[in-house]
């Protein structure tokens, strides 16, 4: 078939207008992304863990159920999920129980059946469980990942060998946590054990993981240092820095101690960026003075922490028990999950405080507005891959919470749609995902 020149360009403007019509259709209603919540399917003491997974609207910020999920987490406990290989697998470190079947594991009474299970993530974002792996250490609660995603990092609470402790950190140490390194593999995604090639056992063997000193609470990669966040009751918190290698991923020790950080009470170390920031969960009254919990933020070098300029910023005072801290991703804003204490009425409860950043100094000035609401106990707070909107998974409650962030003065609104989703059990970690179906 022939066409004339003008009626070639009637064709052509017709396909353009179906294009854009379709583009603009898409846009409507595209999935922004997926996210991700770990808990249990009831607060029972069996712990029996569950990924449960939503779609979320990009318009509006409302979650949709992800068919096929949720899916067994692989073990009991499920406390940390971490996305690599551009999405398509997901780990999740699944703690375990003790030996009655609780959720509470200690050096005298252990976590068992501890494990990292693997899945393959899906294009619809269904879950298919892949393999299974352990680490070296007792107890395992907190899992990470170096920002290629060729190396995983599990914080044991507690060491398999007290005499390791000795070799590695000093005669002083006579108990310790320690790091369990993985490499990941891009293509299976399985994951291989990085010895230590600093410290030998008294064979002469590679240790099998990194010691890092008693009572660890948390940890987090920052530049070129892994951070452990541990704390002592007679002496207070302290961050223990390891020198960190991206091309093989192996931790050495430069500097053989601790940094004090004049905390008794922290719960979590972040990388934020520019930043590091450690929440301590302070007394909310001390002989009749009211002291809130704070934000302490630090620059590193070297793993070595700097206080900011201005020191620590109080946390709201009608909260309580800060856990998690997001900045979000144009680093206007600064938001802090607080879990407060449901249990007891008299004490400040759950929310989300908000700041401003400021340009200029990077110090932190409380929003109006805040605090935000969330659902009880706030586990987790995440941003959806568009930067619109802020959820929290929250164990008291067994519920999703929603907010999206206003894009000039950073105060978080309820979503113009349902605000609060309903989970099977309760929730302990979240993650988004940005592939879409």
């Amino acid at each position: 078939m022939k066409f004339m020149k003008f009626g070639k360009a009637l064709l052509m403007s017709a396909l353009s207008a179906g294009v854009i019509l379709s583009v603009t259709s898409c846009v409507q209603s595209y999935s922004v992304g997926f996210l991700y919540v770990t808990g249990t399917v009831t607060a029972s003491t069996s712990g029996k863990g569950i990924i449960s997974g939503f779609k979320i609207d990009h318009n509006t910020g409302k979650l949709s159920n992800i068919n096929g999920l949720p899916v067994s987490s692989g073990g009991a406990n499920p406390v940390r999920a971490v996305l690599l290989n551009g999405s398509r697998f997901l780990y999740v470190l699944n703690r375990g129980v003790n030996s009655t079947g609780g959720s509470v594991c200690t050096t005298a009474d252990p976590c068992q059946n501890s494990n990292i299970t693997q899945f393959a993530v899906g294009g619809n974002g269904i879950l298919t469980a892949q393999e299974t792996f352990y680490t070296q250490g007792i107890n395992p609660f907190r899992l990470i990942s170096d920002t290629s995603g060729n190396y995983l990092y599990v914080l044991d609470h507690d060491s398999p060998s007290n005499a390791a402790c000795a070799l590695a950190l000093g005669a002083s140490a006579t108990t310790c946590g320690d790091i369990t390194a993985f490499q990941v593999n891009p293509n299976t995604g399985r994951l291989q054990l990085v010895v230590n090639a600093q410290v030998t056992t008294a064979s002469g063997a590679a240790l099998p993981y990194f010691p890092v000193p008693a009572n660890p609470i948390d940890v987090t990669l920052a530049s070129a240092s892994l951070l452990t966040l541990s704390g002592s009751p007679a002496t207070g918190d302290s961050v223990f820095p390891y020198s960190y290698n991206a091309s093989n991923g192996q931790l050495s020790i430069s500097q053989n101690s601790s940094q004090p950080l004049n905390a008794f009470h922290a719960t979590a170390i972040i990388n934020g960026g520019s930043y590091i920031y450690v929440l301590d969960n302070e007394p909310i009254t001390v002989n009749g003075t009211t002291s809130p919990s704070q934000i302490l933020p630090f620059t590193v070098s070297g793993g070595a922490l700097q206080a900011q300029t201005g020191g620590a910023v109080a946390d709201d005072p009608t909260l309580s028990n800060p856990i998690v801290l997001l900045v979000e991703n144009k680093g206007k804003w600064v938001y802090v999950a607080n879990q407060g204490n449901n249990t007891d009425p008299n004490n400040a409860q759950s929310g989300i405080a908000g700041y401003t950043i400021d340009p200029a100094s990077h110090q932190l000035t409380t929003q109006a507005g805040e605090p935000y609401g969330s659902g009880a106990g706030p586990q987790c707070l995440v941003e959806d891959p568009s930067n619109q909107f802020v959820y929290t998974a929250n164990f008291n409650d067994s519920t999703v919470t929603g907010r999206s962030i206003d894009q000039v003065s950073g105060v978080l609104r309820s979503l113009r749609v349902a605000s609060s989703y309903t989970l099977t059990g309760p929730a302990t970690w979240c993650i988004v995902d940005g592939r879409t179906s």
